[in-house]
């Protein structure tokens, strides 16, 4: 199966084309703006190097938050503008999977993985997932969450954990943050589109019916339209079909 794969949700450009396991091409730039003037041309330039055309995709993977708004936006259109004009599906994963993901058997070491981002505005997004790289399959234990940080201590209930993402060090800034049973991974904090080609790849084909993946929206937005109404509902959900 080819895929594209593109992430553009938190402090990253990341695009890469996948061919059954192989790589064919790949690129992750740390960037916190820019990302609509950057997308385009990376993925044009990845497809021109490996000698891909869209028609030759069977799948197009993108990430759909939490995360910023503008760059969920960006990203979503993009996959949806190449997997409406070529006729191709769209499968959509969250962030917080894509981070769990990237967690190696041997670095978990058994423990749940807590996956996070920095939601601003003194809160973090978070999920718990079980360990399950071993196996090749991570099952989340809890729903995704925006989660205040004064609130650490009740989301923080299990023996042990490793946590994964931007909100990691949050969390340890916390007064209660236990070092010995919570670890904060040095991974890279934001998703790579590797990983989210690849988890796109264990999922059924998405069907016609089932429409494009949608942005995952676990607060509102701190952008407003005019007469102060919110662009789209806090918790909009996203595609799990």
């Amino acid at each position: 199966m080819k895929i594209l794969a593109l992430d553009t949700a938190l402090n990253a450009c990341s695009v890469a084309i996948l061919d059954g396991d192989n790589v064919q091409a790949h690129v992750h730039e740390k960037r916190a703006r820019g990302h609509a003037e950057t997308l385009m041309p990376l993925i044009q330039d990845l497809m021109k190097s490996c000698g891909t055309q869209f028609s030759d995709l069977d799948l197009i993977a993108v990430t759909v938050g939490p995360g910023t708004f503008t760059g969920l936006r960006i990203g979503l259109a993009a996959a949806r503008g190449i997997a409406l004009a070529a006729a191709k599906p769209c499968r959509g994963i969250t962030t917080l999977e894509a981070l769990a993901a990237s967690v190696p058997a041997n670095v978990s070491q058994g423990r749940p993985i807590i996956a996070t981002a920095d939601a601003r505005r003194r809160e973090i997004y978070a999920q718990v997932f079980s360990d399950g790289q071993s196996a090749g399959l991570m099952a989340p234990q809890t729903e995704p969450i925006a989660l205040p940080l004064v609130a650490a201590d009740s989301f923080l209930t299990m023996d042990e954990a490793l946590i994964i993402g931007s909100g990691g060090p949050l969390l340890a800034a916390h007064p209660d943050f236990d070092a010995k049973r919570f670890q904060i991974s040095d991974l890279d904090p934001d998703p790579d589109a590797i990983l989210v080609g690849r988890l796109a790849a264990t999922r059924p084909i998405p069907r016609p019916s089932d429409g494009p993946p949608a942005p995952l929206y676990l607060r509102a937005p701190d952008a407003k339209l005019p007469g102060g109404k919110d662009p789209a509902p806090a918790g909009e959900p996203t595609d799990r079909s």
